[in-house]
C-alpha cells in the first residue's frame, strides 16, 4: 500500500478520500485555494499545501502545482476525486512521467473513453446497443441538418468531450437546429476546450441507469450492480439510488455484462462507470430495452449508493488496485443488499431557478440515526465561496427495502437544518411527496414536468423558525417597566442571571411545538 497519496480536489471528496486514507494507514495530502485555507479537508488532512488564487484555472487546474506539491511531500500517489482534472487524460501522463501512481485509469483508456464518439465505437463493436446517432462530431449546420434528417426528430446534441450536462441541446424543431449547434459548441469549447458535438437520437422519458465497474491490473473485470439516475434537472445527477426499481436479476445480469464487456475492450483499469438509457419495450425478454450513453472514467458522485449496498469501500478499492493488488471479489461473490437513496445537497435556491447561493453558514445540523449517511465538507461558520460547484453534501439513506429508505430519507431532511444560506433542501422535502418518486416510476423528465407545477407544499421549517426567532428576539428586546427586556448582564430582580435567561425556554418550547405539529404535513 501507499506510504503517502496527494488527492487533487476539494471539499466533500477531498474529506471522503482522507477517510479512507486514514483507515489503511496512508497520509493524506491536501491541496487548497486562497478561499479554501479553512476548509475541513485542509483541517483533516496529515499535510497540506497552498495552490493559489481563488480561480480553478489558477489553483485546482494547474497540473504543475501539483506536480510541484507532489514533489514537495514526496507523494507516492494521486487520486484526482471527481470533476477539476479527474478526467483529464494530461493529469495521468503527468503522474507518470513524475513517477507517481495515478489512482484512476490509464491515459489510454481516459481518453478513449472520454470521447463520446470513441467510447460509441468500442461499445459498438463490445457488441452493445446504441442510441442512433453520427459516428462523426457534425462540423456545420447542413450536416447537422442532413443527420437529423436521417435519425428523426427530436434529437439531442452533445459534447463530444462533455460531462455535466454542458454542451447539450434538445432539439424538437429543425428550424431551431443552427441556433442550438452554436449555442452546444459554444458551450462546450468553454467548457471543455472542444466545441465537437453530434447527434443523437432523442428519447422520449427514458431511464438512467449507470454501473459501477472495478478493474484490476491482473485482468480482473466485475461490475458491483446500478444505480438509478434518472432524476435530474439540467441534465445533471440530483437523487440515485441502488438498486433500480426496475432492476430483475435477468436485466441486471445482461446490463452488466455489457457493462464489463465495454470496459475490457477498453483496457480499462480501477473504477469507473458505464452510463445507459433504458426504455420500456414489449417484445424484450426483460422487458426493457437498454442503450449505451457514455462512460465515466472515474469515481463518481453517487458512489455511496453502491457502496451502502454491496458493503464495499469503492475508494479503498481504488487506492489497492492502483496499488498493485488483485481485486478480492469474484463476480459471483458481490451481493446485494437493501436500498439506497442519495440526496445531493446544493447552496442555491429553488424558489429563484437555483440560482447559487454562497455565504456563511450560521447553523448547521445534519442529520444522524439508523441508515442514515452524510458525506460533506462544511461546518457552521463556514463561509461558502462562489467560485467552485455549490455542492455542500450527499445525503444516503439506507434502508432494508425501499419504502423503509424512503421513509428514513424523510425523517433526515426533517432533522437537516442549514441556516444562513439558501439550500435545495426544500426541492427535496417536495419531491419525496411526489406520487411518481414513491411508486419508483422514474424518467429522465420527471423533475421538469415537477417544476412546471405550482408548489402547494407548507411552510419551511427554517423559515418558520427564523420567524419565531425573529419574535422572539424582539419580545425580549422591548424595553418594560420591570426591567425584564433589558440586555444588559444585570437582571431584573438584581441578581446575576442574564434576564433573558427566564424567558428563553418558554419561546424554545414554544417553537419546538411548531416544529412538531408541521412535520406531518412535510411528509
Amino acid at each position: 500500500m501507499f506510504r503517502k497519496v496527494l488527492i487533487a480536489n476539494r471539499g466533500e471528496i477531498a474529506v471522503r478520500i482522507i477517510r479512507a486514507c486514514r483507515e489503511l494507514d496512508v497520509r493524506a495530502v491536501a491541496v487548497y485555494s486562497e478561499v479554501d485555507r479553512a476548509s475541513l479537508h485542509v483541517r483533516m488532512a496529515d499535510e497540506a499545501y497552498a495552490l493559489g488564487p481563488a480561480p480553478a484555472p489558477e489553483s485546482y487546474l494547474r497540473i504543475d502545482k501539483l506536480m510541484e506539491v507532489a514533489r514537495k511531500c514526496n507523494a507516492d500517489a494521486l487520486h484526482p476525486g471527481y470533476g477539476f482534472l479527474a478526467e483529464n487524460p494530461a493529469l495521468a501522463r503527468a503522474c507518470r512521467d513524475a513517477g507517481l501512481v495515478f489512482i484512476g485509469p490509464s491515459a489510454e483508456a481516459m481518453e478513449l473513453m472520454g470521447s463520446k464518439i470513441a467510447s460509441r465505437q468500442v461499445a459498438e463493436r463490445a457488441g452493445v446497443p446504441l442510441v442512433p446517432g453520427t459516428r462523426e462530431p457534425v462540423g456545420s449546420v447542413e450536416e447537422a441538418r442532413k443527420a437529423a434528417a436521417e435519425i428523426g426528430l427530436p434529437v439531442m446534441l452533445k459534447a463530444v468531450a462533455g460531462g455535466g450536462g454542458k454542451g447539450m441541446r434538445l432539439v424538437r424543431d429543425a428550424k431551431q437546429l443552427a441556433a442550438a449547434l452554436r449555442d452546444a459548441q459554444s458551450e462546450a469549447q468553454n467548457a471543455f476546450g472542444d466545441p465537437s458535438v453530434y447527434l443523437e437520437k432523442y428519447l422520449e422519458r427514458p431511464r438512467h441507469i449507470e454501473f459501477q465497474i472495478l478493474g484490476d491490473h491482473h485482468g480482473n473485470l466485475i461490475h458491483l450492480g446500478e444505480r438509478e439516475c434518472s432524476l435530474q434537472r439540467r441534465h445533471q445527477k440530483v437523487v440515485e439510488e441502488a438498486p433500480s426499481p426496475i432492476m430483475t436479476p435477468a436485466l441486471r445480469e445482461a446490463m452488466g455484462q455489457a457493462a464489463v464487456g465495454i470496459a475490457r475492450a477498453a483496457d480499462y483499469t480501477n473504477a469507473g462507470t458505464l452510463e445507459f438509457l433504458v426504455v420500456p419495450a414489449e417484445h424484450s425478454p426483460f422487458g426493457y430495452e437498454f442503450y449505451f450513453l457514455e462512460m465515466n472514467a472515474r469515481l463518481q458522485v453517487e458512489h455511496p449508493v453502491t457502496e451502502l449496498v454491496t458493503g464495499l469501500d469503492l475508494v479503498k478499492e481504488q487506492l489497492r488496485i492502483a496499488a498493485g493488488e488483485k481485486l478480492r471479489l469474484r463476480q459471483q461473490d458481490v451481493t446485494w443488499r437493501g436500498h439506497a437513496i442519495e440526496c445531493r445537497l446544493y447552496a442555491e435556491d429553488p424558489a429563484n431557478n437555483f440560482f447559487p447561493c454562497p455565504g456563511k453558514i450560521t447553523r448547521l445540523e445534519h442529520p444522524a440515526g439508523p441508515g442514515v449517511r452524510v458525506d460533506s465538507y462544511v461546518y457552521q461558520g463556514w463561509d461558502v465561496p462562489l467560485h467552485y460547484d455549490p455542492l455542500l453534501a450527499k445525503l444516503i439513506c439506507w434502508g432494508s427495502d425501499r419504502p423503509e429508505a424512503l421513509s428514513r430519507l424523510a425523517r433526515a431532511l426533517d432533522e437537516y437544518l442549514v441556516a444562513g444560506i439558501q439550500t435545495n433542501l426544500p426541492f427535496f422535502r417536495r419531491l419525496i411527496r411526489q406520487p411518481e418518486f414513491v411508486r419508483g416510476e422514474l424518467d429522465t423528465e420527471l423533475l421538469d414536468r415537477m417544476l412546471a407545477e405550482p408548489n402547494k407544499a407548507p411552510p419551511e421549517p427554517a423559515l418558520v423558525e427564523a420567524a419565531a426567532v425573529a419574535a422572539v428576539l424582539g419580545e425580549l428586546t422591548q424595553p418594560s417597566a420591570n426591567g425584564i427586556g433589558r440586555t444588559d448582564s444585570g437582571s431584573a430582580d438584581g441578581g446575576t442571571s442574564p434576564p433573558w435567561r427566564a424567558s428563553r425556554w418558554k419561546h424554545a418550547g414554544r417553537e419546538q411545538a411548531l416544529r412538531r405539529s408541521l412535520r406531518p404535513t412535510q411528509r
